[in-house]
């Protein structure tokens, strides 16, 4: 479920058992045009989250359309992310929601990151929204660098919850032999961020060199496209050891 305000709670709408308990059952029955009676188990207070019963296996069922036929896919309140083909890279995968495949999300917008072992989400940041993560499956280190001068570094875990500000920069790196999966979060119409590796990509080599002093193979390298994902060692404890004589 996703809230695109902060401050919205339940006392922001109402429910249907409320309703009906502050109702007059004699209006309760001219309204549905029923009997008194009809009302004589109305549950007593608040139902928000409470047991219910089981859906059946076929839920078309159950499905209930007005006359004038399904909401159209431009109104639906719901989006089955299941349906969508991951965009596949090295590294990973990627699945995207926003408004351009979901209409209804005029304010928010999502992906489903999958960073398999070794890889990491590339070093980005976001240009007009905080990012909110929430970490599904595996371990993960992102270290989130503020202008000018500061960064810190964070170790995640399935059940945890990342946030980055705008704009900082930040990467997402799987440090564990599993997959990582989360869901990155933007309060924006369209999912967007800067790419560091495409950004310099698409800017003058000779301006980069200057800037950073790269050797010239890696700002040969330099991507044009967006990479989302990018591939590395799976086996993290690979280390390289130089035999130095004794004197």
């Amino acid at each position: 479920m996703i809230f695109d305000q902060g401050d919205f709670d339940e006392s922001s709408t109402f429910l249907a058992s409320e309703l009906f308990l502050r109702q007059p059952k004699e209006v309760l029955a001219k309204n549905f045009r029923t009997d008194v009676s009809s009302f004589d188990d109305l549950p007593d207070g608040q139902l928000y989250i409470f047991p219910g019963t089981p859906a059946p296996t076929n839920i078309s069922e159950q499905n209930v359309t007005g006359p004038n036929g399904v909401i159209p896919q431009q109104g639906r309140y719901s989006y089955h992310f299941s349906q969508q083909q991951p965009y596949e890279v090295p590294g990973g995968s990627i699945k995207i929601i926003d408004s351009a495949s979901f209409p209804i999300a005029e304010n928010f917008a999502a992906a489903l990151v999958t960073i398999e072992p070794g890889a990491m989400r590339e070093i980005h940041w976001h240009p007009t929204s905080d990012e909110w993560n929430y970490y599904l499956q595996g371990q993960a280190r992102a270290t989130v660098f503020s202008a000018p001068s500061s960064s810190q570094t964070f170790d995640f875990s399935a059940g945890d919850v990342g946030y980055f500000s705008t704009p900082e920069a930040h990467y997402i790196e799987n440090t564990g032999t599993e997959p990582v999966i989360f869901i990155e979060m933007l309060q924006a119409p369209r999912f967007t961020d800067i790419s560091v590796g495409q950004w310099l990509g698409l800017t003058a080599p000779q301006i980069v060199n200057d800037t950073l002093h790269l050797p010239a193979d890696v700002l040969a390298k330099l991507p044009k496209v967006k990479q989302y994902l990018v591939p590395g060692n799976a086996n993290l404890s690979t280390t390289n050891f130089t035999n130095v004589p004794a004197a």
